[in-house]
């Protein structure tokens, strides 16, 4: 790990231990409240979520007050009832050690060139009872005093921060037959999407066929028809012959591009010839809003995947250009073991909602039919952040 690596993780401990500790004085002040079933859960899955961020940084989009009460519709309530006295007493015994560190750091910042404005019978104090009365007490204490406690900072808040987590994980953790019965309940929900969206999928592709190719494809057959026709009357009305036959060739290509148009939206022909990285970066390239794309390093993955990656990026993106008034968004690609990843972020101005039919129902539709998952953080003012992850490894 990097020097500046390790300043961002201290970083991330004290905010995390910090926040730790303001809300397991929140535990306490509201214990009454939080003891009812759908209240605990929820408290106790943004705690689960938090501690699974700071574990692993790269899990996802960042834990928010709402994904966390639409999880608390399912889970342990036992488990989360359990966690409310654990988290009052670990989360002040873990968290008041880092208040008084970075409190004391604060002091000494303020005392160190502002020592001579405080009353005399008031003035500040260094390593705990040593009143700064003079320059050469503040110059020599005060920068002291922030070194050391900045080095504690800088070693102790990582690990510490750790180990909370670790513990609220543990206690919060679902046992396998709870996992079990869950699954099943997402798989059973699921499940009717997926046959809901494959059926509408077939509906659109016939109403596409019917209305459209086939129409065409009549049109053809007539005009060759009439034009055969013709030919054997009178072969000389070549003027007559040569413009059906022309029609006929026009729709044919007409016909040709509908029949692309129809293939490309069950599996984009871009896909095949360039890649997944390379039809992202087409869709980037022609998103109306400046995006930086971000591909990390991951092997072939299923066509099927690929699709829906694809299709998720390109609705996103037509989101972020129709309805977020953004100045600029980001893609970024990546795999972890056997799961894909992909977020797309914007700094638009946020309040995306899948009710209103912006095209999120349908990105999660196909996720799902891919046992995959998808968050939507989107709070009014923005950032806008959509996560999708899905398996890879099969």
């Amino acid at each position: 790990m990097g020097r500046l690596d390790a300043v961002r993780a201290a970083r991330r401990g004290g905010v995390y231990l910090l926040g730790a500790l303001l809300s397991a004085v929140g535990t306490v002040l509201a214990l009454p409240l939080l003891c009812v079933p759908r209240l605990a859960r929820w408290w106790a899955a943004w705690h689960r979520d938090r501690a699974r961020r700071l574990l692993d940084p790269a899990s996802g989009a960042r834990p928010t007050l709402r994904a966390a009460w639409a999880d608390a519709a399912t889970g342990r309530t036992a488990g989360a009832l359990l966690w409310l006295p654990v988290h009052a007493v670990t989360g002040v015994a873990f968290g008041l050690p880092a208040l008084l560190c970075v409190g004391n750091i604060v002091v000494a910042l303020i005392a160190t060139p502002l020592w001579w404005a405080f009353p005399f019978v008031e003035r500040p104090r260094l390593f705990i009872d040593v009143p700064v009365t003079g320059w050469a007490t503040a110059l020599t204490l005060g920068p002291l005093q922030i070194g050391l406690l900045a080095a504690l900072a800088f070693v102790a808040f990582p690990p510490v921060a750790r180990a909370h987590a670790r513990i609220c994980v543990a206690v919060l953790a679902r046992r396998a037959g709870e996992e079990l019965a869950e699954r099943v309940a997402v798989l059973t929900r699921t499940r009717a999407d997926v046959l809901d969206a494959h059926g509408a999928e077939l509906r659109r592709i016939e109403r596409d066929l019917h209305d459209g190719t086939q129409a065409r494809l009549v049109a053809i057959a007539m005009r060759l028809a009439v034009a055969r026709q013709a030919f054997a009357e009178s072969p000389r009305d070549e003027q007559f012959v040569e413009g059906l036959l022309r029609d006929a060739h026009e729709g044919t290509e007409e016909a040709m591009a509908e029949l692309r148009e129809v293939i490309r939206s069950v599996y984009p022909p871009i896909l095949a010839d360039r890649g997944l990285d390379g039809a992202l970066t087409a869709v980037v390239t022609r998103c109306g809003v400046p995006t930086r794309l971000e591909i990390g390093e991951f092997e072939r993955v299923p066509a099927a995947v690929e699709a829906v990656v694809y299709f998720a990026v390109a609705e996103a993106l037509t989101n972020v250009a129709k309805h977020s008034g953004a100045a600029a968004a980001r893609v970024r690609v990546g795999r972890a073991a056997d799961r894909l990843s992909v977020v797309v972020t914007d700094d638009g101005a946020g309040g995306a909602d899948e009710r209103r039919g912006t095209g999120l129902a349908g990105i999660r539709r196909r996720v799902l039919a891919l046992d995959g998952a998808v968050d939507v953080d989107s709070p009014a003012g923005g950032p806008t952040t959509v996560t999708v992850e899905l398996p890879c490894g099969w």
